[in-house]
């Protein structure tokens, strides 16, 4: 199976614009959306869950942005940049729509600067060092699968203003999970190294599915993206081996403090400044 093919495959759904890197982001997802509470919604659960789709895309964005020099290519460092733009819009509509449902009124620096680690309700994966380019492709392509499969289920929400996000997402993130997967089939069906680190990779994630599977509910439709990607490139599914805890308890690795610490120190030491 080609790359190509790999891709047609996923962009499924998307036809008319299925090459249209980084997203949709010249239009406002929210216009002409009535941003009132619709009644009858619990705003405590809508706000947790606007929340914990907020900090699993700030998190990843962290990561990603840590790519920029680093990377491969000067290509790749850009689509990896660009990548986690669109998950720092996605942060910021939801952290937006979580201080209106909740009546706090707080804004997304609020959400993103000055909650410390315990706080966060990211999935453990994102929050993990990126290692070497393979493993940040495997959990790229794992992360926009739950993410795109959840996004879909959440453009019919009660809420409008999140179901018009997650409408904005789903294209963002089809082309994620499709960079991904282009990367996943090139590096595992290339040399003999690349194989090796693919498959080491798929190791590394495979004991975050379980959290990811629970999280999203979206398992059915994240190991058929697996399946697809793996045959095309050679490497064996990812065996489940599951570890306690729950990003979305607050039960976070060691690594997710020192990442919070770079990205909220400017804020931190002045936090009444303004820009």
């Amino acid at each position: 199976m080609s790359d190509d093919h790999v891709y047609l495959t996923l962009a499924e759904g998307h036809e008319d614009d299925t090459r249209w890197a980084y997203g949709t982001g010249f239009e406002d997802p929210l216009h002409g959306v009535d941003t009132t509470v619709p009644e009858g919604i619990d705003t405590g659960r809508l706000a947790a869950d606007c929340v914990a789709l907020a900090d699993d895309a700030l998190v990843s964005a962290q990561r990603l942005a840590e790519w920029i020099t680093r990377a491969p290519e000067l290509e790749e460092e850009v689509a990896l940049a660009n990548i986690g733009l669109d998950l720092l819009g996605q942060a910021r509509l939801l952290y937006s729509r979580a201080g209106q449902a909740d009546g706090t009124g707080r804004d997304e620096d609020a959400y993103a600067y000055f909650r410390d680690a315990g706080d966060f309700r990211n999935v453990r994966l994102a929050e993990l060092p990126n290692g070497d380019f393979a493993f940040s492709i495997v959990r790229l392509l794992v992360l926009s699968s739950c993410r795109v499969a959840h996004f879909h289920r959440l453009t019919s929400h009660t809420d409008p203003v999140l179901a018009a996000i997650a409408a904005k997402g789903v294209k963002e993130l089809t082309y994620h999970r499709q960079y991904a997967a282009e990367w996943a089939v090139r590096l595992g069906d290339g040399t003999e190294e690349s194989h090796r680190r693919m498959r080491r990779a798929m190791d590394q994630v495979a004991p975050y599915l379980g959290e990811l599977f629970t999280t999203y509910d979206v398992r059915d439709e994240v190991v058929a993206d697996l399946r697809q990607v793996t045959e095309a490139a050679g490497l064996p599914m990812p065996v489940y081996r599951p570890l306690p805890g729950a990003g979305r308890d607050g039960e976070h690795t060691e690594h997710l403090a020192p990442l919070l610490a770079e990205l909220q120190g400017v804020a931190r030491a002045h936090p009444e400044a303004t820009w």
